[in-house]
């Protein structure tokens, strides 16, 4: 009875609220694709939150039968002429297919209305991070604490490279550096690589260079991460802090810059995992993903909403990899076929939709995989 208990406490405490935020998250992304198909004359057979077997569903008066499934770990939009959900068109051509049918076809629409359809839900996703971004930035204010230096760690490269006590940091290999977080995602993603410094030491600008260390923890939910480090400690002091109150135009341009980083970082991420600087236990999938949300929903209304920010400008960049199944992978076909001017094979995109749907499952088993590794190392106290 208690571990039923734990079971349900947990998914009360991480599964409801990382369904509501992905519920959201997919929702915008798929309502891109839908608003985009709906003004380019496409007929929607169905709006799917989830996939699997329907829980509840109604149609509306345009035909599209909108609905919630059993499994909620995505969704889609399926055309009248799609084969499947990853909108797979027909074996057959659309001069076979019925007028009603061939007037609403997705797949016999011009090229450039299929990409701007299938390039809808990516770009959906990205415009709602930079809104959520650019409310936030307006409501609360941008909170600032430059990238001062307070103490030097004895014998790190700070100490080496030369920095002081009082060094402001205002630039890394020549990117400007606001606030303190930039200097710590510029370093942390830099194990081992020189880096250039630029610091402002009572008003004189001095270029220094250091190699961050390699420093490897574990994070709060178990997974092994490497970082890089050089030394410092940053200044707290009240009179470093400053929130800065910006006009619309500002908060919606920070906005825009804040979700390009996001997905600068995930580029940066996923090339260190690749080339093995960091270690493919950060990897992980819905269960890493929803014990976040639970500890960032604890923090608050602000923390919560950044947090959908970041997974929707996550979402939109992963959708656009050239995978076949995927957005990009759509997206490459029809790019081939503007080069080409036909389109690919139906033997070629078969098999590349099988390609890609095989990618996905093994990517999805690795992520799950890892999070219940992860799971156990916590519950075990192993490794």
């Amino acid at each position: 009875m208690e571990s039923l208990a734990t079971v349900a406490t947990w998914i009360w405490q991480y599964g409801i609220a990382f369904l509501l935020v992905l519920t959201l998250v997919v929702f915008i992304h798929e309502l891109g694709h839908f608003l985009v198909a709906r003004w380019c004359g496409v007929a929607v057979k169905a709006f799917s939150i989830g996939f699997g077997p329907e829980i509840y569903g109604f149609n509306d008066k345009y035909g599209t039968r909108w609905r919630f499934a059993w499994i909620p770990l995505g969704g889609y939009v399926k055309f009248i002429d799609d084969e499947n959900a990853a909108s797979q068109p027909p074996p057959s051509s659309r001069s076979r297919l019925p007028k009603a049918v061939a007037d609403g076809s997705f797949h016999g629409k011009p090229l450039w209305q299929r990409a701007a359809v299938v390039a809808a839900g990516p770009i959906a996703n990205f415009l709602l991070a930079i809104a959520l971004y650019a409310f936030l930035n307006g409501a609360y204010g941008v909170r600032i604490m430059p990238a001062f230096v307070d103490k030097v760690v004895a014998g790190s490269p700070a100490e080496r490279a030369g920095f002081l006590s009082g060094d402001q940091i205002v630039q890394i290999n020549g990117e400007e550096i606001e606030r303190f977080e930039d200097l710590q995602r510029i370093v942390g993603s830099s194990a081992g690589r020189e880096l250039t410094f630029v610091v402002d030491r009572a008003g004189e600008k001095i270029t220094l260079n250091a190699t961050p260390n390699v420093d490897e923890q574990r994070d709060a939910l178990g997974r092994t991460f490497r970082r890089g480090l050089i030394g410092i400690q940053r200044s707290i002091a009240p009179d470093k802090i400053q929130t800065l109150h910006v006009g619309p135009f500002d908060a919606v341009w920070r906005g825009v810059t804040e979700t390009w980083s996001n997905i600068t970082q995930t580029v940066a991420g996923l090339g260190d995992i690749i080339t093995r600087r960091q270690s493919v236990e950060q990897m992980g999938g819905p269960i890493m993903m929803a014990e976040v949300t639970a500890k960032v929903a604890e923090l608050g209304i602000e923390p919560m909403l950044r947090w959908i920010a970041f997974i929707s400008a996550n979402i939109g960049f992963l959708n656009l990899l050239p995978i076949p199944v995927l957005d990009g992978g759509h997206l490459l076909f029809y790019a081939l076929e503007a080069v080409r001017r036909k389109p690919l094979s139906e033997r070629i995109q078969q098999m590349g939709f099988q390609v890609g749907l095989a990618l996905l499952m093994m990517l999805m088993i690795f992520v799950n995989f890892n999070d219940l590794m992860n799971v156990w190392r916590r519950l075990t106290g192993a490794g």
